[in-house]
């Protein structure tokens, strides 16, 4: 199963607006991606499970409440911004990456699904000076280097039941990532909390997938 009905799987009884929503992903990423390579040309068949459910893996942990700002970092095509703009929308999100090409393509399908809650940017993380409750990012780079591009992003009031911070989608053994961005930013080790994406979705593909926390170190 690969298509709308992954996501009513986890998600049931969603407005039918986030419903017609997503059931187009499926045509808007296929079409896009025959001129620019945003999804690997072996996902695109699986886009629900890979790209749109792994993305709202993040919603199974965190609710962003109306009026809150999340920016996405290395979005590409759009993920994980898309489907959690959609899922939630009264919150703010605002997506960069330094590629225009991959830009060009969020804009279009922002406009095609009318997502008044998104606004896409070409640019390098280094550049934002705004303030987000929460900073999200998938396979962008390692931890380390993530927290270096986008501390200095974080809010210090939150309107979450959880402290503001970063949210990263990442595979495999982070064991040595969350070490040495311990060491290296003198955080606590429990600033960091390993979620396995395992424990939310059954298919087999999420077996290696994590989600990291990193509580605001402001």
């Amino acid at each position: 199963m690969d298509n709308y009905e992954i996501i009513e799987k986890y998600f049931p009884g969603l407005a039918d607006i986030r419903v017609k929503r997503f059931e187009r992903l499926q045509y808007l990423y296929s079409c896009w991606n025959e001129r620019v390579n945003v999804v690997s040309r072996k996902d695109i068949e699986h886009l629900y499970t890979r790209h749109i459910l792994h993305s709202l893996s993040i919603a199974r942990l965190f609710t962003f409440m109306p009026g809150a700002d999340i920016l996405d970092v290395g979005t590409g095509g759009g993920f994980p911004v898309v489907p959690l703009a959609i899922m939630f929308p009264e919150t703010n999100f605002v997506a960069i990456d330094s590629t225009g090409k991959k830009i060009m393509v969020l804009e279009n399908v922002i406009k095609s699904l009318e997502l008044t809650n998104i606004v896409a940017k070409q640019e390098r993380a280094e550049n934002i000076s705004a303030k987000f409750d929460f900073v999200i990012g998938r396979a962008v780079t390692n931890l380390s280097d993530f927290v270096g591009w986008t501390g200095k992003n974080i809010k210090r009031e939150t309107l979450h039941d959880v402290p503001n911070g970063i949210i990263c989608l990442k595979g495999g053994d982070l064991s040595k990532e969350i070490h040495d961005t311990v060491k290296k930013y003198s955080l606590s080790p429990e600033q960091i909390i390993e979620y396995h994406i395992s424990d939310f979705f059954d298919e087999s593909f999420f077996e290696t997938k994590k989600i990291l926390y990193l509580k605001s170190i402001n």
